[in-house]
């Protein structure tokens, strides 16, 4: 069995075990695993094998110690075809006992950039429409967005702003959509009301009442809830009054109950099949 040969990195004094087929591949260089230096592998061959008297010249104090770390020739990588001249050594595909296949790295970053020069006007030729498309779409997506917020809104802006009320009246006629009063009962208010026997007609009670919107902007017109009740304050019948019961012909429902104004009501409740001693009268939305 061949003795092992070994070599040391000038560098890093590092040891690989090396084969005679990678000395002779590229004239002894090699390029070191651990710190990447070249070297001639023949002219820093050493042995490891003992010896009694170990021989200690200026060569070796001058190269120092080997270090502990021993190597594989894996580890080494075989240089350009020749030897490497003084000065830059340029770095090749590694390879171990075998041609290596590689071109120089000058070579290689001018494939690249050629490569990214080809490519860029054609991912631009790609993106380009895309880009096109995202800038046509996000204004109309926006638009879009919009429109939907001053319909569903709709009310509202027509109360607050009287003179959009036809525009949005036209966007409403192909939708199927109208334009209502606010409904706002916190802005209406009942300032008096009363409750009493009609004297020509038995059974028959006259309801008369004053509704106020207290709002600055038109609100809808609610419904009213009386509450018949017996002397212990128990209900013995209730009935709900809408805008056309009790202000039919008298009011524009469709504008809404005017801003800061009231109005007054007064309707006939047909009683004949109750006993009554008191009434409640409520203002609500449905």
């Amino acid at each position: 069995m061949a003795e092992p040969k070994f070599t040391r990195c000038p560098g890093c004094k590092t040891v690989f075990r090396v084969t005679p087929e990678q000395l002779a591949l590229r004239n002894g260089q090699v390029r070191c695993g651990h710190c990447r230096a070249v070297f001639d592998g023949n002219a820093q061959a050493i042995s490891l094998a003992p010896s009694a008297q170990p021989a200690v010249d200026d060569d070796d104090l001058a190269r120092g110690p080997a270090t502990v770390t021993l190597r594989s020739s894996r580890a080494l990588e075989s240089v350009g075809p020749a030897a490497p001249p003084a000065g830059r050594v340029p770095a090749f595909t590694p390879a171990a006992a075998r041609e290596p296949s590689f071109e120089p790295a000058a070579a290689r970053e001018s494939t690249a950039e050629d490569g990214n020069a080809g490519e860029a006007p054609e991912r631009e030729a790609r993106t380009w429409p895309r880009t096109a498309l995202y800038a046509a779409a996000i204004p109309l997506l926006v638009a879009v967005l919009a429109l939907q917020a001053l319909l569903h809104f709709r009310d509202t802006v027509a109360a607050r702003w009287p003179g959009a009320k036809p525009l949005l009246t036209r966007l409403c006629q192909p939708l199927g959509c109208a334009i209502r009063p606010l409904r706002n009962i916190a802005g209406l208010s009942i300032d008096a009301s009363d409750l009493q026997a009609d004297p020509a007609h038995k059974g028959l009670l006259i309801l008369t009442a004053t509704l106020r919107n207290r709002a600055p902007i038109a609100l809808a017109y609610p419904d009213l809830e009386l509450t018949l009740t017996d002397a212990g304050d128990r209900v013995v019948v209730r009935r709900a009054l809408t805008p056309a019961d009790y202000a039919g012909g008298i009011a524009n429902f469709a504008n809404g109950f005017p801003a800061n104004s009231e109005l007054v009501v007064k309707t006939f409740i047909d009683a004949s099949a109750t006993t009554q001693a008191g009434y409640r009268l409520y203002l609500y939305y449905p």
